[in-house]
């Protein structure tokens, strides 16, 4: 009978110690503080559950989350379809598509809190390019008071910075896709949409799961762009649950911060675990036609 050696998992000590440092440790910690009223580290009273039963009766935060699930959903329905379109583009351009890959990705590592002031600066009506352009075609844009062209600027802004990686994951996949495959399509006749649809599509998908899964945990807890941009306004029709935890926190109320980020956090898990169950579902069901 072979014996099985699970002394292997052993090497997985050190990296478990180290997430557990730096994540478990300040979890616990977190979900300690929102039990409590926390005036100074001298000054906690326990108040049990009453920050979470006073967060989730809010009206206001039914307004965050709506508006966060809302600029995810339209982030992703923005970003996906035209990263993938611009990765079938650079695809088919050879050795210069390279090039067009690594303009695209500049924007990547551009600081967060230098984002907004660039796009600051870009729609400026004296000096800003865009801001000029609006104003010598007749076009008004008024992002400090009017919610609509603020919503535009935060999802033109949060679309230039991460464009790149969905261009970069879609592009490497495609890469990956054997000549042969297109050969055989090109002798039957396939239309380009068969094509992207029986030989593209089944192939990026893993690598756009990433992606979908990121951009949403990302775009769910903006806070530096939307807070440069106009501090949640106008009348916080840009109050995002991640700006309503730094007001929070700005205003000393920890206990109540601790709450909103344990509240944040089930959000979070609870959407990567319906991501990962709904993606494993859809593997086994693939497996089994």
């Amino acid at each position: 009978m072979k014996l099985h050696d699970n002394r292997a998992w052993l090497l997985l000590l050190p990296a478990t110690a180290l997430l557990g440092f730096v994540g478990l440790i300040p979890l616990l910690s977190v979900l300690n503080f929102s039990f409590h009223d926390i005036f100074s580290l001298d000054l906690i009273h326990w108040v049990g559950l009453d920050w979470y039963h006073e967060i989730i009766a809010s009206p206001r935060f039914h307004a965050s989350l709506g508006r966060s699930l809302l600029f995810s959903a339209l982030t992703l329905g923005i970003q996906l379809p035209l990263g993938i379109a611009i990765a079938l583009l650079l695809s088919r351009t050879g050795r210069s598509g390279m090039v067009m890959l690594l303009l695209i990705a500049t924007p990547l590592v551009v600081p967060w809190n230098m984002i907004p002031v660039m796009w600051l600066s870009l729609i400026d009506p004296k000096t800003g390019l865009v801001g000029q352009a609006l104003v010598w075609l007749g076009l008004g844009f008024d992002y400090k008071f009017t919610a609509l062209h603020t919503w535009i600027l935060l999802l033109a802004m949060d679309t230039w910075h991460w464009l790149g990686l969905v261009v970069i994951l879609a592009y490497a996949a495609l890469s990956g896709i054997p000549q042969p495959y297109y050969q055989a399509a090109a002798i039957d006749g396939a239309s380009r949409l068969a094509v992207f649809r029986h030989i593209e599509l089944p192939r990026i998908t893993g690598a756009l799961s990433i992606v979908l899964l990121l951009r949403f945990v990302d775009s769910l807890m903006i806070y530096t762009e939307a807070f440069a941009i106009n501090a949640g306004g106008p009348n916080g029709a840009t109050t995002f649950l991640s700006l309503d935890l730094g007001e929070a926190i700005k205003g000393f109320s920890y206990g109540s911060a601790a709450a909103r980020s344990i509240l944040y956090f089930v959000i979070v898990i609870t959407v990567v675990w319906a991501f990962v169950t709904i993606t494993e579902h859809r593997k086994r069901h693939a497996a089994y036609r």
